[in-house]
Parts: structure tokens; sequence; C-alpha cells
């Protein structure tokens, strides 16, 4: 009787909602990039009314305004992915007669979808710990909600050097 009895309590527990420290806990799958979580919006202006030309050094002004998407590292609490809405002024030089945008090499590179920040993590993952691209671009996804495809790491990592080639440079 006492076997009876344990196993009935064995299985209770077996079917128990809570999870023990280390229980492994699947995530959905996304099999494509339409299926993601929507994603959330952050807003940062970078509009000014005046700003140096590049060329001459003298004050030109605002010409009109642009706004940049650039997928950024997610919301882990809620699990979305986040967009950084980039809000930059286009500026006119009377004295070059040029058009200039404000600078933002800080945030993200010329034509990039992405961050300087994502772009960064995904070439050190490949570049430094060595993971494959594919696993890199679920990594990036797993842990730090954007969606990057492995095809788009291996061009960052090609435009950088080598797959292998690190800071060491071996």
């Amino acid at each position: 009787m006492k076997t009876s009895t344990r196993s009935s309590s064995v299985s209770t527990k077996a079917h128990s909602p809570k999870l023990g420290p280390g229980e492994y806990r699947p995530e959905g799958i996304f099999l494509r990039p339409e299926d993601l979580p929507r994603p959330k919006r952050l807003h940062e202006r970078r509009a000014t009314p005046s700003q140096p030309c590049p060329t001459c050094g003298r004050p030109a002004s605002k010409h009109r305004t642009y706004r940049r998407s650039l997928y950024d590292f997610g919301d882990l609490r809620s699990g979305r992915p986040c967009i950084l809405e980039l809000t930059y002024s286009q500026h006119y030089c009377r004295a070059c007669q040029k058009y200039f945008n404000q600078d933002l090499s800080d945030v993200t590179a010329p034509k990039s979808l992405y961050t300087r920040r994502v772009q960064d993590l995904a070439v050190r993952l490949v570049v430094e710990d060595g993971l494959p691209y594919r696993s890199a671009s679920w990594h990036l996804w797993r842990d730090h909600r954007v969606f990057v495809p492995f095809a788009t790491l291996q061009n960052w990592v090609e435009a950088g050097g080598k797959k292998g080639h690190g800071a060491h440079g071996h």
C-alpha cells in the first residue's frame, strides 16, 4: 500500500504547475518574422534648429526633418522587440550650398536598419564567441528580443573582416 501512495504523490508532483529552479520552459518558436510580437516603439529626437557645417564649420539652418526606424534590443519584461523611432534634421549650408544630415553615427551606421548596439553585439557573438550565424541570430532573439536574419549577420562580419579574425588578428 505504501508503494501506491508514494506513486500517486510522485505523479501529483509531476503535474504540479510550479516550476523548480532550472526547469526548462521552451518558448514559442516563430517560423516567420511576421509572427513576431508587435514591437514597442521608443522615440528619440535629434532635430536641432542649427548645426555647424561639416565642410566649412559655419552655422547651417534646419531645412527639414526626417524619421528613421531602427531595430534595437527588446523589452525582456514584455517579451517584445523594440523599434527606436529616431527623428533627425537635415541642414543646408548657404556658404557651401550643400545639404547634410544630423550626425547619427553614434546610434547607427548609414542606411542600417539596426542600432550600433545590436550590430556590435551580433558581430561579437560570431567573431569572439565563435557562434555560427544561425545560432547567433537565435541568441539575439532569445536573449535580447531583436530579430536579425543570419544572412545580415554574415554581411556584418564579412564587412569587418573574415570570420574568426577578431580583435587579436588571429
